[in-house]
């Protein structure tokens, strides 16, 4: 990444879980066929538009990390390399945003993964233009990608202090 890139912040939704009766924890959740096949999808759109984070940042619940394990194989970045944030399961906006504050100081390029409600807030709080919805009112769907971007300053956690330069949806691609 060269130094005159503009820092960023990629705010990703976990893919698609499975809600079988299997599964008596919120947190033991595995990926559904569709969740692999949505974020091999959006894994690839990140390597075709170089998209590439120094620093992955993810939830430790089973459907966050099987999304971060999918990810991370198809940008070729390294598993153990992933900072485990116990915090990002059922974070409020405040918690993520302590979250990203203690992990940019040495990052370029942030990916952070996990749930829902708190990745539609975050994305709200820190876009300084308005995310488009889906035609049903969803923000960031299972898979879904948003890219915020720095102008050549470091990640901030100020309210509207980044541009959405893109907001991707699997069902885009």
């Amino acid at each position: 990444m060269g130094s005159d890139q503009n820092h960023q912040l990629i705010i990703m939704r976990h893919a698609k879980s499975d809600r079988g009766a299997d599964h008596k924890h919120d947190f033991d959740r595995p990926l559904s066929d569709r969740g692999n096949h949505d974020a091999k999808k959006i894994a690839l759109w990140l390597v075709e538009q170089k998209l590439l984070p120094d620093i992955i940042v993810v939830s430790p619940a089973r459907r966050v990390h099987e999304t971060a394990d999918i990810v991370c194989s198809i940008l070729g970045f390294e598993t153990k390399n992933i900072y485990w944030a116990n915090a990002i399961y059922e974070a409020s906006l405040g918690d993520l945003l302590k979250i990203i504050k203690d992990n940019t100081k040495q990052h370029k390029t942030m990916l952070l993964i996990g749930h829902n409600p708190g990745m539609d807030n975050l994305l709200c709080y820190l876009s300084e233009n308005a995310p488009a919805f889906t035609p049903s009112g969803k923000l960031l769907t299972t898979s879904a990608i948003a890219v915020l971007e720095y102008k050549n300053k470091r990640i901030e956690t100020e309210p509207q202090s980044a541009k959405l330069i893109r907001l991707m949806r699997p069902k885009e691609l």
